[in-house]
């Protein structure tokens, strides 16, 4: 059983892996709209595919993005201009499966990457607020990242990357991006500065 936080922004504990918004519907909340940074943009897309390599045949071969990293047999990451990623393709949950059908979506998520941490930490503190689940939280390396699924269904990645210089490297130099968990605590922290 979870337990009941309290106490704003400071209260995440008990609430990653699941928040009820307790019926409440989000156009209640209307009159206190927050604003999201006007510098936030889509960093990647990541999508279920049904074979890797017929998957890389279009993105690599056709398109030109270059294959930055591979996680194991069932996952790789590509990117323009050596960025960590801007297009996942997974075969996690969809290996040899049939296309998705005319009018659903094919995504495993969506990214959004905010400019700065105390943005990514701003709108923790507003999905806490807002009693909306949360289904991970975790620090890759390159990026610190929440991830939770929208009203209908569709994975979201909310994200900040670190400065290049900081991302994890191989010896080689290539990357080497983890998943540990997410300094959530840390994150959070970054609203008791000025300008919080």
């Amino acid at each position: 059983m979870r337990e009941k936080a309290t106490g704003g922004a400071r209260s995440w504990r008990g609430r990653i892996g699941g928040i009820s918004t307790r019926g409440r519907s989000l156009m209640q909340k209307r009159e206190r709209a927050h604003r999201v940074s006007p510098e936030t943009r889509i960093g990647h897309v990541h999508l279920k595919v049904a074979n890797i390599e017929r998957a890389l045949g279009f993105y690599r071969d056709i398109l030109g993005f270059e294959v930055m990293q591979w996680y194991g047999e069932d996952a790789v990451f590509l990117s323009a201009g050596g960025y960590h990623h801007h297009i996942g393709l997974n075969t996690w949950m969809s290996r040899n499966a049939p296309p998705a059908p005319r009018g659903s979506a094919g995504l495993f998520h969506l990214a959004i990457l905010y400019p700065e941490r105390r943005d990514l930490a701003r709108a923790l503190s507003w999905l806490i607020e807002a009693e909306y689940p949360l289904e991970g939280a975790s620090d890759h390396g390159v990026s610190e990242a929440l991830y939770l699924s929208d009203p209908d269904g569709n994975g979201v990645e909310l994200y900040r990357d670190r400065p290049r210089d900081e991302w994890p490297r191989t010896p080689e130099g290539g990357l080497a991006m983890v998943t540990a968990p997410l300094d959530v605590e840390g994150l959070l922290a970054e609203l008791d500065g000025p300008e919080a």
